[in-house]
């Protein structure tokens, strides 16, 4: 059931779920959540069950404040500590050395823990109530199937989870992609996966130069497996291709002189979703605009590849994002989708 995430009674009924070892989905600023009290690990359980995801994929684990730190973090650098007060509450996961013995089945197993720190009021809202039980921490990756396109509003996740999920609504989510994440336990800060922070807003936080995950494969170095990394992430059923606008216009050229319209076919095969002004030649082409601003098309991302979805397209053509700094996250996302 979906409930008013701005309602004092759903927050507290949301809390008390949680405290006893159900699941709750909730909004952050970056994406939908499917939570659970980070410590319990029947909950913990429950949610890879749910998502289908591996029990070694580790999930983030959301705090009300840097404060909470302490109780799952047993190192906590200097330019973390920098990183911490430059961007939180906000869309950036740190990687940490975990404290023995707290949260294990939330972190994958792994000595390392990812922490967040949400700027939504309703999650800061469930945090702090959630705090009040006894809860130190949730852990909530986003309220999808297993490696699907990501939840940005509440219908969203009803859509995945059915009617009996508890699902706290808090609007359309303001960022739209998942957090950026930074490993901060190998002595300087790595970037595993790029979000709304960039890169370079990150060193000029902290002071020192971020590596990329590449950097540490290049000399072989292990990286800590992270929430979102895999090859292949953030798919709809349809399935995506990656083209420059000329390459996408002569695509749709060739479709249209030789695929004429299915008048049996009640939906679009193709739809295209890119910043240069398309010609389709074909009424079987959905064509929508992508923003030329990479924070707007990021808002929108994943709630235009499940539109797409739900119009039973086949297949989705979207426009390579430019290679500049600021669309890193969008592009992550759709080369991770295309990789399907």
């Amino acid at each position: 059931m979906i409930l008013d995430g701005f309602d004092a009674k759903s927050i507290a009924a949301a809390a008390a779920a949680l405290r006893s070892g159900e699941l709750v989905g909730l909004p952050t600023e970056t994406v939908y959540g499917l939570g659970a009290d980070a410590e319990n690990e029947a909950a913990i359980a429950r949610v890879f069950a749910a998502k289908g995801r591996p029990a070694n994929h580790p999930l983030i684990v959301h705090v009300g404040d840097a404060a909470g730190v302490a109780h799952f973090a047993s190192e906590v650098p200097d330019f973390a500590r920098a990183l911490m007060h430059a961007f939180w509450p906000g869309p950036l996961t740190l990687i940490l050395r975990r404290q023995h013995g707290v949260a294990a089945a939330a972190a994958g197993g792994q000595d390392s823990i990812g922490l967040r720190c949400p700027s939504h009021p309703v999650a800061q809202a469930l945090l702090k109530a959630c705090h009040e039980l006894g809860v130190q921490g949730i852990a909530a990756p986003s309220a999808n199937l297993f490696g699907r396109v990501s939840p940005t509003t509440a219908a969203h996740v009803q859509s995945e989870f059915g009617a009996g999920l508890l699902i706290l609504d808090g609007g359309p989510c303001s960022v739209g992609i998942e957090s950026s994440i930074i490993d901060c336990t190998r002595g300087v800060p790595v970037l595993l996966r790029p979000g709304a922070v960039a890169r370079e807003q990150a060193q000029a936080a902290c002071g020192c130069k971020v590596l990329l995950k590449e950097d540490l494969l290049a000399h072989h170095a292990p990286t800590p497996r992270a929430s979102g990394t895999l090859e292949s992430h953030y798919a709809p059923k349809a399935k995506v291709r990656l083209m420059d606008a000329h390459a996408l216009q002569k695509a749709l050229d060739l479709l249209g002189a030789a695929a004429p319209a299915d008048a049996n076919r009640a939906s679009p095969l193709i739809a295209t979703y890119s910043r240069a002004v398309l010609k389709p030649r074909s009424a079987q082409v959905l064509c929508k605009r992508m923003p030329d601003d990479a924070s707007a098309t990021a808002q929108q991302l994943f709630a235009v590849l499940r539109e797409f979805d739900s119009q039973g397209v086949q297949l989705i053509w979207v426009e390579t994002p430019p290679a500049s700094a600021e669309w890193d996250g969008v592009r992550d996302r759709l080369q991770r989708a295309a990789a399907d």
